[in-house]
């Protein structure tokens, strides 16, 4: 495999983490005009966002058998079109039918793109022999900065939804299927079919720690992304625009703590990462929960940012290592407590703000987000390491340009 061609998959696997955080940034920063515009209550509302991961979770299963067969980069390939296109039909309908089958859409699309996207991630870093999974997530957060942007000018001109999405399907698209002709895929279908049943059984046992800690980072993560702008608006007393605002500012500082990250875990190691991560996101719960006004939210969810931003990278790519010969199987079920964490979070901080108090329900992420200091030590001391002759010690440098690979 030449190093043009790593370079070429490296940078288009980079766009598709890029077009995803847009598309999803448009989606959830909406979440209260789409529930204006389909009359939905705020008791059916947390069915509605719990249904988007469970329908996702269930195409994660079948792309980790689907990728025994065909290449994780045709997986790639064609469900960030329909993705995308679902999320223009969440803005074409009126009728509550037509928004829970495009979110239905949506919700299992986006399951075979996540999983196949972390393992083209995955499978890239061990062909480059360090670190380079905190640059495709950085990719995703600057995409998210955009799409949160993108959508903040439509509430702030009060565009219909349709209008606010358009444009974005008619860039994207292309742009996504342009860069999806240089995925760069490990090894052939009769590897992957004999790799299969390596993270079954006993090995499995290894992922549990990991699955739990993405399990909190999501939980932690579906809080600020579902809930975000409903809780300025309706519990600090902002506006629909200012509303947007929480989940830009999180996705900068997310954008930032990966832009460093890698620096950090070579310097600190994973472990120290984590720990440091998690305590940050927890303070900011606290923050949010204590918050008098809108900017002192703000205040939390920029804290929360930092703190989040690099566990779920971190956890991805240790399942990489701890399965070099079946990591695509490994990302495939980790990336189900993905989605466990969003049937969890969304659902129970809904529930928890209808029954008692929206401040206390901030409490209950914090506490859940603190428990991965538990299994921190499951992260390896040396996470930019993978025992290949060629590593060498640099970190994320997606974008940069030279003869390094």
């Amino acid at each position: 495999m030449t190093h043009v061609r790593l370079r070429r998959g490296r940078a288009a696997l980079a766009i598709s983490f890029f077009v995803q955080g847009v598309t999803f940034a448009l989606l959830v920063t909406r979440i209260p005009a789409i529930q204006d515009r389909y009359g939905i209550s705020d008791a059916l509302l947390p069915a509605f966002l719990a249904a988007v991961p469970v329908l996702a979770g269930v195409a994660s299963v079948g792309t980790e058998r689907l990728v025994r067969r065909v290449a994780p980069s045709a997986v790639l390939r064609w469900s960030q079109p329909v993705v995308l296109l679902a999320l223009l039909g969440v803005g074409a309908g009126g009728e509550l039918w037509q928004v829970a089958l495009a979110l239905g859409v949506f919700g299992l699309a986006v399951g075979g793109l996540d999983a196949s996207m972390n393992m083209l991630g995955v499978s890239l870093q061990r062909a480059y022999g360090r670190s380079i999974m905190l640059g495709f997530h950085a990719a995703y957060s600057l995409g998210g900065i955009l799409g949160a942007s993108a959508a903040w000018a439509g509430a702030h001109w009060k565009l219909d939804l349709f209008v606010s999405y358009l444009p974005a399907v008619v860039l994207l698209l292309p742009l996504a299927l342009a860069g999806s002709r240089y995925y760069v895929d490990q090894g052939g279908p009769e590897l992957r079919k004999s790799a299969a049943p390596a993270a079954g059984g006993t090995g499995f046992r290894l992922l549990v720690p990991l699955c739990f800690v993405m399990a909190c980072a999501y939980i932690g993560d579906s809080t600020v992304s579902n809930w975000s702008a409903k809780y300025l608006q309706d519990v600090l007393g902002s506006s629909e625009q200012l509303a947007t605002v929480p989940y830009n500012v999180y996705m900068v500082t997310t954008l930032l703590g990966r832009a460093v990250g890698d620096l950090g875990v070579r310097r600190l190691g994973a472990a120290a990462v984590v720990r440091g991560g998690t305590v940050l996101a927890a303070g900011g719960f606290a923050v949010v929960a204590l918050a008098p006004g809108a900017w002192a939210g703000m205040a939390g969810f920029t804290v929360l940012g930092l703190g989040l931003s690099v566990i779920v990278p971190q956890t991805f790519a240790a399942a990489g290592r701890l399965f070099p010969g079946d990591s695509d199987a490994a990302v495939a079920r980790l990336n189900i407590f993905n989605y466990v964490g969003f049937l969890i979070g969304s659902p129970l901080v809904g529930a928890l703000g209808d029954a008692w108090s929206y401040r206390g329900a901030m409490l209950v992420p914090m506490v859940l987000v603190l428990l991965t200091l538990l299994p921190a030590r499951s992260f390896a001391a040396e996470p930019a390491r993978y025992g290949v002759r060629h590593e060498r010690p640099r970190v994320v440098d997606v974008g940069r340009g030279g003869n390094e690979v």
